[in-house]
């Protein structure tokens, strides 16, 4: 049998990183983060256990970059749908509801993620991250911003700021509130991006294939490469 070339090698690998990427979004949604083991991970994601340390050092950094890869894709989903746009106020409407509707629909998970970020070692920085970040530099840009590496990370702490104010336990506020706080403070019409009213109690969409480019799996084996 021939032996594997280098791009199929390098598919593979990308599969089983994404993999990871969704089992540990799963799972940590449905169970939390305490009860979540990478071996829980592994296991969902049809991997070696020691796979996992191959592409993470550990469990938050994993868990980090799951939330922040659903993070930037849900953004882009709603940056892109249709009918797409250019109009700087609108895609800061949109952007303002992508993250507020996470913290809405998954507020296990985005606790957890919060709760991760408040700890020592602080925000994870790889490639989902940045490409995050990327997205919001482009709002700002978008939005009419002279000075980015002012209004971007301002930006950042509001939404992040929004996020935990609505999962706080015990003493909760409402997204609505929070959305037109935001909405006030970068000037947007309250009928742009998607308004409470059009998507009460949230979209109950469980399905996170789509933000995980996993690819197909031959018969369920665990994927060995490295």
């Amino acid at each position: 049998m021939s032996p594997r070339s280098a791009s199929v090698n390098e598919e593979l690998r990308r599969r089983s990183r994404e993999r990871l990427l969704q089992a540990a979004v799963e799972l940590v949604g449905e169970h939390g983060y305490d009860a979540t083991t990478l071996g829980d991970i592994a296991d969902r994601a049809g991997s070696a256990r020691g796979l996992v340390s191959y592409y993470f050092p550990g469990k938050r950094q994993l868990v980090q970059s799951a939330v922040h890869r659903l993070m930037h894709r849900t953004l882009e989903e709603a940056l892109e749908r249709e009918p797409r746009t250019g109009d700087g106020r609108e895609r800061m409407a949109r952007a303002v509801d992508a993250i507020l509707g996470l913290a809405r629909d998954r507020p296990v998970l985005m606790r957890q993620h919060m709760a991760g970020i408040l700890e020592a070692e602080g925000l994870v920085q790889c490639p989902e991250q940045r490409r995050l970040a990327e997205l919001l530099r482009e709002v700002c840009a978008g939005r009419g911003s002279s000075d980015l590496d002012t209004d971007y990370p301002m930006l950042r702490a509001l939404l992040m700021g929004a996020v935990y104010a609505a999962l706080v336990p015990g003493v909760p506020m409402q997204v609505p509130v929070l959305r037109a706080e935001l909405f006030k403070r970068y000037r947007l019409d309250w009928e742009m991006g998607v308004p409470p009213d059009a998507a009460p109690g949230g979209t109950g969409d469980t399905d996170l294939s789509r933000f995980f480019a996993t690819g197909s799996s031959s018969g369920g084996a665990q994927d060995q490469s490295t």
